[in-house]
């Protein structure tokens, strides 16, 4: 946004002046009633502040709008001011400076009015006028400077009426002050004495006029170091304090030091004045040795009204490492009441200086009465006016120093005002101590419910996060009523705080939060506003709204960065100005415009948003960006104001500011366009298009019509032009008619309207068209200037469409009375005791279905099918594409556009399984229905249902790793008898169960149970189980726990022998005692439980068998009874083979007897089987004998 160039000649430099040219950059949208283009802009100093606070206004000379300029009077006289720039008054007049900080004034204060900032706030008054503030207004007590903060009231003709500051009060500053110094021996270095006189004397304004100082020393005895009249000037004091020295002491006489300052400091003849406040300041190590007098001392000065001051130096005590309690406790009471403003103790002589600007500011008292001097000091740094609101009843002043910059709420009322107690706004419940500089008021608003008000104020810093205190007046008191938070450290959430009535009732709708300082992904000062409805007395959250994300690229962190951020920090701040503005769009409804200034490199941007109800639209309506150059003007959107017709047509303007500029955003009007369409005729004859022996081209006639009116009740429309396009046949690629002007099925034209207006336009249908749907008409339009007058009311159509039908053939009769039969058929089966199981490789189905007409022709006949949520529509077969429109339902055109009697069709519609909705039937509704009449008996078959129960397969992978082991048990192993690791118990065996998610369906809770043998039927150990560990989504108990026996601890594991060796070649938990482990599996996509055991080695040592198999078990149960598992993965069966060496050269003594008897037999058979030959019958023997 920049200046412009029409200022008359003599016109003050740098001051705002109207322009009526283009200076908002944004991409135009047709339903923006905003004017982007005709704005009228304000510029001044950027380094004055110009444009950080904007008001619209208006008087009897005529409309303003007010700017604020914080920093307006640089260098010297650097107070701030507001401008009142005219709107309407004529081209190229100036704004004008008010001057109000020269009638801006506080009686009997030295007041400090340069970088007072008067403008930062101001607030329009409902009664006329308005209030600016000045936050950081200043008046003097002393040397000493007090930032409280003022406000004025100014009237209707630009003067000022009062000024409030509700935290200013009259200084003491003629106050006789006595300084009583212990000057003990124990008092050491008496260097820091002197130091903490010369930094607290520094900042006292000393004279016979102002504040007197004497001194006086004591230890055994008192001197007078100098008297209230000895010295005229601060520098003179601070010489001679400067020259005191140690008179020393073994003794601590305090109550003669404070008795004789009470009798001889404070004479007439010593400088005491009549009148004058008497100030004591003691300033001792140790307790006094004449504390028996100290009571009546203390009383007598309470008689003469001296305040004291006392100062406790433990140096001496801790040195010593002495208790220091009864030393406090004197000093304590030798201070006047309240106690703890007036008594200060230091750790030693060296820490007297941290304490001289708290005791100078509590001896000036600045909220101090003549009867309660130094009682308080609370409100000194309050910068009161920091925010400002007109609420139905009272005035609120945000004071965020107050209270240690905890702030607080000031609250007037009838030239009365009410500063609430510093705890008032404690949540006792939660806080454990007061909070820390929480900034309380750094905003405040008030919102309207039935019967009354509540208050609302935010504290930004509040715990880091911020918060936002709802109250109401209960007379003076004030009762809390609700606590927001705020959810992100530093986001500044409740430093801006603005409420709203949307539909108009005079009670508040909404409450908005803004958090501007909200940090992003990219740690972007992105910003965000909370969106809070009001439910009777208690607001509730309803939405956060957020800004266009800013691109962030700055050469010092983005290497590849082109487009690069010239300011930092990035981001948008969105919502540093969040401002109610009556209604824009005229739709009844008021608006919300929200600024993001640092948004475009510091260009600044703002969003409007339009109410709903009693809300607002999630969605921005428009964006409205910075023309400036970032530099004369930046932070546009640091300031809005939306509540008057600036310019007499009846619409609310907007008013936009940021540094170095404001700019008057015209509203443009919203005009109801009713748009309607008739044809002549206003059917299609079938039989004219489609009969081949009487052809005739069929006509129609379309007559449209546009009525025009404005909804500003102010303004009056006498001609605007209408750009309309007309589309034939508008949802066909082909049309099947076109106009007879231009032979083609598009048209675009302009009208004149004036109040309502109606042209007519000729088309014909195409030579044997399909008729399967009707003839679309679509019309679509718009203003001829989009950008300039009014727009369309985006609550209503810009475009309308009619159809045209086909007229029905019914012969002689005059209604087509119709007999339809609807028939289906699934291609898959299903009932509750054996459902149909979908797998990965069966998502598909398909459904015939079958219409047959047995009566009068069925017009534009349609198949409803209606499915439930586990099936999707997956195509159609059989008949046209284009023929079925799928949405909740699927409606298809079945022999478009009639049904002959008779005839029959069929197709098929296709399913997919819906995996991401399970459900234990899967359901489809179908129905028939026509144009023509059928009779209610007939009804009956034009309708059906399929309903299919289904289970569905979990694509889980259930797998272990190792599927099997084999153990050998060495022939010369020993098992030892006493056991110190689990490693002497055996082999390890790591088992690892391992889950994995199918690719189409949901993974189901499952259960897994794992058994294993563990003892024998005499409790000897089979498997000893040491680990369990499994994924984060899995919870295991087991039946025995985890190295039962704690081996590995002291003292070592004593084995026992072996009973009833093992026999069994098969151990498995049929026949043998069996432990489980018991897991819930929550989904995931990868699951792991992993096992470890030991072999019980000495029980197969000891067995008698050679080899043997252990069965480990697992169990997988699905915990969905729709979703089941493959057979495969319901068990997993993990088997250890175990085999036992022999000793070598070693052969076993049944091995041997065996092996003789075997071959004793062996020998026997083949001595037997030689006989029975004839072997031992001995024919050669004969033969020789012959």
């Amino acid at each position: 946004m920049g200046s412009c160039s029409l200022c008359p000649s003599g016109s003050i430099p740098g001051v705002a002046v109207p322009c009526l040219v283009l200076t908002v950059l944004l991409h135009l949208v047709l339903s923006f009633n905003v004017d982007v283009k005709d704005t009228m802009t304000f510029s001044g100093p950027v380094e004055d502040m110009f444009g950080y606070t904007v008001q619209q206004f208006e008087n009897e000379e005529g409309k303003w709008v007010l700017i604020g300029s914080p920093l307006a009077g640089q260098p010297q006289k650097k107070t701030g001011d507001v401008y009142k720039c005219p709107v309407g008054q004529g081209h190229g007049l100036p704004c004008v400076k008010l001057n109000l900080p020269d009638d801006i004034s506080i009686p009997h204060v030295a007041e400090v009015k340069e970088n007072m900032t008067l403008g930062a706030t101001l607030v329009t008054n409902p009664n006329g006028g308005f209030l600016a503030c000045g936050p950081l207004y200043a008046y003097k007590c002393g040397r000493l400077h007090y930032t409280t903060g003022i406000c004025s009231n100014v009237s209707s003709t630009f003067e000022v009426v009062n000024s409030i500051a509700p935290s200013v009060q009259e200084c003491k500053t003629q106050l006789d002050i006595v300084i009583v110094l212990d000057g003990s021996n124990s008092i050491y270095p008496w260097e820091s004495v002197t130091a903490f006189l010369d930094s607290l004397l520094r900042n006292m304004d000393i004279g016979p006029k102002e504040t007197q100082v004497g001194i006086v020393q004591y230890g055994e005895n008192v001197t007078h170091e100098f008297n209230l009249n000895t010295y005229t000037t601060t520098e003179e004091v601070l010489v001679a304090a400067k020259k005191i020295g140690q008179r020393g002491g073994r003794q601590t006489m305090t109550a003669l030091g404070i008795d004789t300052a009470r009798k001889e400091a404070f004479t007439e003849a010593r400088g005491a004045r009549p009148g004058v406040q008497k100030v004591m300041v003691v300033v001792t190590d140790g307790e006094s040795h004449d504390n028996y007098r100290l009571k009546k001392v203390i009383e007598d000065c309470e008689k003469e009204n001296i305040q004291r001051f006392s100062i406790a130096i433990l140096g001496h005590y801790n040195r010593g490492n002495l208790s220091t309690e009864k030393l406090v406790e004197e000093i304590k009471s030798i201070a006047s009441e309240p106690t703890e403003k007036h008594f200060f103790n230091v750790s030693d002589e060296l820490a007297l200086l941290t304490i001289v600007e708290a005791l100078g500011e509590r001896i000036f008292a600045l909220e101090a009465t003549k009867d309660q001097l130094a009682s308080s000091f609370e409100m000194e740094m309050s910068q009161a006016g920091i925010s400002a609101h007109y609420s139905q009843d009272w005035i609120m002043l945000g004071a965020v120093g107050a209270y240690d910059w905890n702030g607080t709420v000031v609250m007037l009322k009838d030239n009365a005002f009410q500063i609430p107690r510093n705890d008032t706004f404690y949540n006792k419940s939660s806080e454990r101590n007061e909070p820390l500089a929480a900034y309380l008021g750094y905003t405040v608003n008030s919102a309207s419910v039935p019967g009354d008000v509540l208050y609302i104020a935010g504290q930004p810093r509040y715990n880091h996060t911020g918060q936002v205190i709802i109250y109401r007046m209960r007379g003076a008191d004030i009762e809390i009523l609700q606590r927001l938070n705020g959810e992100q450290i530093g986001s500044y959430f409740g430093s801006v705080i603005t409420t709203i009535d949307i539909d108009k009732d005079t009670f508040t709708d909404i409450l908005l939060v803004g958090a501007p300082m909200y940090m992003g992904t990219e740690k972007e000062e992105q910003g965000k506003v909370y969106v809070y409805s009001l439910n009777q007395k208690t607001f509730e959250h309803q939405m956060t709204l957020e800004p266009i994300k800013q691109t962030c690229c700055s050469l010092l962190k983005h290497n590849d960065c082109t487009n690069h951020n010239k300011n930092e920090p990035c981001g948008a701040r969105f919502g540093t100005s969040i401002a109610s503005v009556k209604d824009l769009n005229l739709d009844g409804f008021n608006d919300i415009v929200i600024g993001a200034p640092l948004e475009d490199d510091h260009r600044g941007a703002v969003y409007v948003y339009h109410g709903n109800g009693n809300t607002i639209r999630k969605e921005y309506a428009q964006r409205i960006a910075s023309g400036g150059d970032g530099e004369k003007m930046k932070f546009f959107g640091q300031s809005i104001h939306g509540e008057m017709d600036l310019n007499g047509d009846g619409l609310t303007d907007v008013t936009i500011g940021g540094l170095g500029g404001a700019a008057l955003f015209w509203s443009r009007d919203v005009a109801e366009v009713n748009a309607s369409m008739e044809f002549t005729p206003s059917k299609i004859n079938i039989q004219k298009i489609n009969n081949d022996m009487q052809k005739q081209r069929v006509f129609i006639n379309a007559t449209i019509c546009f009525k025009v009116k404005l909804k500003s009740e102010e303004a009056t429309m006498n001609e605007t032009s209408i750009q309309y396009w007309i589309t034939l046949d508008a949802q066909r690629k082909l049309s099947r008619s076109l106009f007879t002007e231009t032979l083609e099925r598009k048209m675009q034209k302009n009208i004149t309207v004036k109040g309502s207006e109606c042209v007519n336009h000729n088309f014909y249908m195409l030579d044997q068209p399909d008729f399967r749907d009707s003839v679309k008409v679509l019309l679509d339009f718009n203003f001829s200037d989009p950008e300039s007058g009014p727009i369309l009311d985006s609550a209503m159509p810009n475009s309308i469409y009619e159809y045209i039908p086909f007229t029905k053939d019914c012969g002689t009769k005059e209604k087509c009375i119709t007999d339809l039969q609807l028939t289906a058929n699934a291609a898959i089966e299903g009932s509750s005791s054996s459902p149909f199981i979908i797998r990965s490789s069966n998502l598909k189905f398909w459904v015939r279905m079958l219409v047959k007409n047995k009566k009068d022709s069925a017009y534009n006949t349609r198949v409803i099918v209606q499915y439930s949520p586990n099936i999707i529509f997956a195509g159609i077969e059989k008949i046209s594409k284009d023929s079925c429109e799928s949405g909740p339902n699927i409606t298809c055109k079945v022999g478009y556009p009639f049904l002959t009697p008779g005839e029959e069709i069929f197709f098929d519609i296709a399913f997919q399984f819906n995996v991401s909705s399970l459900l234990e039937n899967t359901v489809i509704q179908f129905s028939v229905t026509s144009d023509s009449e059928e009779h209610e008996e007939t009804l009956a078959d034009n309708r059906g249902s399929i309903a299919i129960p289904v289970k569905y397969e979990s694509g889980l992978i259930f797998k272990r790793e190792p599927s099997s082991f084999h153990i050998i048990i060495a022939a010369n192993d020993t098992f030892p008898k006493y056991i110190n690791s689990t490693e002497n118990i055996g082999d390890e065996i790591n088992i690892n169960y391992m889950i994995e998610k199918g690719d189409h369906f949901p993974m189901p809770p499952l259960t897994l149970q794992i058994l294993y043998p563990n003892l024998t039927s005499v409790e000897n150990y089979i498997l000893y189980l040491t680990a369990i560990s499994f994924s984060e989504n899995v919870n295991c108990n087991s039946s025995h726990s985890t190295n039962p026996l704690r081996i590995g601890g002291d003292p070592p594991f004593k084995t026992s022998g072996i009973k009833h060796p093992l026999k069994d070649p098969k151990i498995n938990c049929d026949f043998y005692h069996c432990a489980s482990i018991n897991c819930t599996v929550a989904p995931s996509n990868i699951t792991h439980v992993n096992i470890s055991f030991r072999i019980w080695k000495r029980t197969f040592k000891k067995a008698n068998l050679h080899s043997a198999e252990v069965n480990v078990r697992a169990l997988l149960r699905s915990g969905n009874s729709l979703l089941i598992l493959k057979k495969e993965n319901e068990r997993i069966e993990t088997i250890i083979k175990i085999s036992k060496e022999l000793l070598p050269g070693h052969v076993p003594l049944w091995v041997i007897l065996l092996s003789v008897f075997a071959g004793l037999l062996i020998l026997t058979l083949l001595i037997f089987a030689l006989w029975k030959a004839g072997f031992f019958n001995r024919p050669l023997r004969k033969k020789m004998e012959k």
